[in-house]
């Protein structure tokens, strides 16, 4: 996808390495805003009119004037700069806290100091027990003609020398043999024979609606066992062959149903819309750890290099800069920034030891805010925002942060919760780790390209500290059944150990079977490992760990740290004394290097899921082309004849710069919530055609026109469940707009008053009980326009339909910043231009 910012008709210059090099995206007027924030004290933000709920964005006070100094008073008889002792609160005035308890402040540091003793301990054991079976894997894994297989499947540069590497050594050790038999537990292989068998079938005979039939109850998530890790642990290279050949009917029917003119397109539409939401889609989840997150480059090339590089990519801390790397570049340009040049870029520890211990004494962190700040918008291309890098490439960036207070929850960024905040400043909020770099205030962009401050002014720090790796907010916000993790954590990527191999790499000893080391070292292994977990839950849910640098430390050890695919590149012991140093070209070789040799081996585990998510992704596409091109043949008053519109040739290609050429959507219910939005919400006080309110403005709500608050509104709701009312029961004080008009009534139909003694059923209406009934017999029954048009033109102007407020009007209450996002929502889809 081209920049939006390069006029048509103008070619684009030839990109190189060197000239993305040294590409300079600093603006200096946000730089300077960002600065401003930072120095400006939270409470002032509490001054501002913070009336809007909907956009968090404040302006930043002043810095200008002479700040005032806020003074308070004891009391009203107490001078203002005069000192008055407090008089002390006696012990049973005081609250009672479990942390005053005498018990507690007697056995918490005994009982500490024993649980760390034992966590020292296991720990020394487990060490040992590691080393033993690297010993024993060492002896039996690199002899003879195995070794020299081994050695260069290691050596290999490429993913295609990979490959054939390990095919030799699949041969060699005979494992080809276990492709070759359908039967393993691990999988119901009969349920896998039967579909393959029947979509084979029917893909012969034509029979469209006899596959998609089958499909609908296939597509499914590790569907009969197919996606379990156990199966792709038994060699180097592959699985059994009637997986291999289960995934690649798959992919042929779902090609088929979408080149079939048997199938309309509303039925193509519902079922890849099914089929989407039934599967789910992967997610490439890049861990923090310092310098060890410079391994996630070899990572992200080896999907880069292999066409597998997933639309959501999510990253914290050190993660986050490389996600927001991949997230704002395409891949194009990917190609020629993930090289080992790209160190000259990273300098985030250039500083010398006396700088940073300066500022450590004076301002708590080892860095400055402002300075990574600007080194930071290099790896952003300058002050993009989430929305705008979603726009520009089509991938969906994740960051995680956490507010600086003990208990709010954890915040994950992106393009649907955080669309115009930019990118740079979450960086610096995901790496703010206590002692490390302070909290920061994250930056939102206007309309007018001026930043100021997000959520009024809080300050966030690095999410790693709670939830490392997001997985169930994506799973909520983008349906990610799939995730891919790259954990290099240095307190945990120790511990990550398959006890009977993983994706590509089979137990080294006993041709593949059996345990790691043998059954009692694996055993050992991970009891310890579970002792150890155990143990920190402890010292957590006892409350034991005393708060070092503000902040509980209990959660790094007992976070969720893996996917369904977990990759940990391997690190030196020379890596943990280059913590926080900046690597040169030649050590980022070698990071990149070892990064795409861990990838290699569960890049055909991937890539089985991938063919999968790229049929169904096609198929949307086409049917949303198709829908495009019908109603380009369509006049605006008349609706496209099917005769005469062919939905098997896809339209001519838009020009980027037109608001239709936008990222297909991942189409999740959240998704489809923020893209089209609350209408009743955003009507709320406003007349038809009136303009949208400015980013940061209260929206205001007139106590007539709103729909929970207006007399009328509710009166007329009353009056279609019970019939016309009376109109000497109308509240004279209602705007006369939105009043419901009189019905004449002839004498002879008139509506005699009953007595009170009447009880209040005998005065429904007879059909008033079948409208109570509607919410639980699931029909809907509207009152006909054509009986009171008067009363539904005044009711419009407040109603909740889509069909109402316009999805113009939404999009511009809903993202009032720089660049014109247009989901497409039910009611284009129906014109022709939904996405699917």
């Amino acid at each position: 996808m081209s920049d939006a910012g390069i006029p048509n008709g103008i070619k684009r210059p030839k990109l190189t390495t060197e000239s993305l090099l040294a590409a300079d995206y600093v603006e200096e007027s946000h730089i300077r805003a960002f600065a401003d924030a930072l120095e400006a004290d939270e409470q002032l933000f509490d001054q501002q009119d913070a009336s809007s709920p909907n956009i968090p964005s404040t302006p930043v006070p002043s810095t200008s004037h002479t700040r005032i100094r806020k003074v308070s008073a004891l009391s009203d008889f107490a001078p203002v700069n005069l000192k008055v002792k407090r008089r002390r609160k006696r012990d049973k005035d005081r609250p009672h806290d479990k942390r005053k308890d005498w018990l507690f402040l007697l056995l918490r540091w005994p009982i500490l100091f024993f649980i760390f003793l034992f966590i020292a301990a296991e720990f020394g054991f487990y060490v040992v027990i590691r080393q033993l079976v690297n010993t024993k894997e060492w002896i039996t894994a690199w002899r003879g003609q195995k070794g020299v297989l081994r050695k260069k499947l290691r050596s290999a540069r490429t993913y295609e020398e990979w490959k054939a590497a390990a095919v030799t050594l699949d041969e060699y050790l005979k494992f080809d043999e276990w492709k070759k038999v359908d039967e393993d537990p691990f999988y119901d292989w009969r349920l896998v024979k039967k579909v393959r068998r029947s979509l084979r079938t029917l893909r012969d005979k034509k029979d469209a609606r006899g596959c998609l039939g089958v499909l609908e109850t296939c597509i499914r998530t590790n569907f009969a066992g197919v996606e379990s890790s156990r199966l792709y642990s038994e060699t180097f290279l592959g699985t059994k062959d009637l997986i291999e050949s289960y995934f690649n009917e798959l992919e042929k029917a779902l090609e088929f149903i979408r080149e079939t003119p048997d199938l309309s397109i509303d039925e193509k539409k519902r079922f890849f819309k099914s089929a989407n939401t039934n599967l789910g889609i992967s997610a490439l989840c890049l861990s923090g750890g310092a310098s060890f997150g410079y391994y996630h480059v070899g990572v992200v090339r080896a999907f880069l290099d292999a066409g597998l590089l997933p639309r959501v990519v999510a990253g914290t801390s050190a993660g986050g800069l490389i996600a927001a790397l991949v997230c704002t570049r395409t891949d194009e340009e990917l190609k020629l920034l993930l090289v080992p040049q790209l160190a000259t870029r990273i300098t985030a520890c250039e500083e010398t030891y006396n700088i940073w211990l300066s500022r450590l004494w004076k301002t708590g962190a080892r860095f400055d805010s402002i300075l990574w700040a600007q080194k930071c918008t290099f790896f952003t291309r300058g002050s993009m925002t989430f929305k705008e890098a979603y726009m520009r490439t089509g991938r969906i960036l994740n960051i995680s942060v956490i507010p600086a207070d003990r208990h709010s929850p954890t915040k994950l960024l992106n393009y649907m919760t955080a669309p115009d905040t930019l990118i740079w400043t979450a960086l610096l909020g995901s790496a703010a780790v206590p002692g490390i770099l302070n909290p920061v205030v994250l930056m939102h962009k206007l309309r007018d390209g001026t930043v100021v401050p997000w959520n009024w002014g809080s300050r966030f720090k690095d999410g790693s500290l709670r939830v490392d790796i997001p997985l169930q907010a994506l799973n909520l916000y983008f349906n990610v059944t799939h995730p891919v993790v790259s954990q290099v954590n240095p307190h945990v990527h120790l511990f990550f150990f398959a006890p009977r191999g993983s994706a590509g790499k089979p137990v080294a000893h006993h041709k593949g079977k059996g345990w790691r080391g043998n059954f009692l070292l694996s055993a050992a292994e991970q009891w310890l490992k579970h002792e150890l977990s155990k143990n920190f839950k402890v010292i957590r849910d006892l409350e034991l760990l005393p708060q070092i640098l503000g902040q509980d430390w209990s959660s790094v050890f007992l976070q969720r740290f893996d996917g369904v695919v977990t990759i940990w590149p391997k690190t030196r012991v020379w890596d943990w004394f280059r913590l926080l140093r900046d690597p040169d070209p030649p050590e980022l070789e070698r990071m990149m290097r070892v990064g795409q040799s861990v990838t290699w081996p569960k890049l055909h585990m991937i890539e089985n899921r991938a063919k999968i998510e790229k049929q169904i992704f096609l198929g949307r596409q086409y049917i949303r082309n198709c829908l495009r091109g019908r109603s380009a043949q369509s006049t605006p008053l008349q609706k496209p004849d099917a005769a005469s519109v062919d939905p098997h040739i896809p339209p001519k290609s838009l020009s980027p710069h037109t608001s239709s050429d936008r990222p297909m959507s991942v189409d999740t219910d959240a998704e489809a919530a923020f893209s089209r939005g609350s209408s009743w919400f955003f009507k709320r006080g406003h007349a038809n055609g009136s303009p949208s309110p400015a980013s940061g403005a209260a929206t205001p709500v007139d106590s007539a026109h709103d729909p929970l608050r207006s007399p009328a509104i509710r009166r007329k709701w009353t009056t279609e469940l019970l019939g016309p009312a009376s109109t000497e029961t109308r509240p004279p004080d209602v705007d006369s707009s939105f009043a419901v008009p009189e019905t004449p009534v002839s004498s002879q139909h008139s509506v005699r008053p009953r007595p009170r003694s009447a009880s209040f059923l005998s005065r429904l209406r007879p059909k008033s009980f079948s409208n109570l009934s509607l919410p639980f017999t699931g029909e809907m029954k509207r009152p006909s326009r054509e009986s009171n048009d008067v009363a539904e033109h005044a009711w419009s102007s407040d109603s909740s339909s889509d069909d109402d407020f316009g999805a113009e009007d939404r999009r511009q209450l809903r993202y009032p910043s720089v660049t014109n996002f247009d989901p497409l929502d039910d009611d284009d889809f129906q014109s022709g231009e939904e996405e699917v």
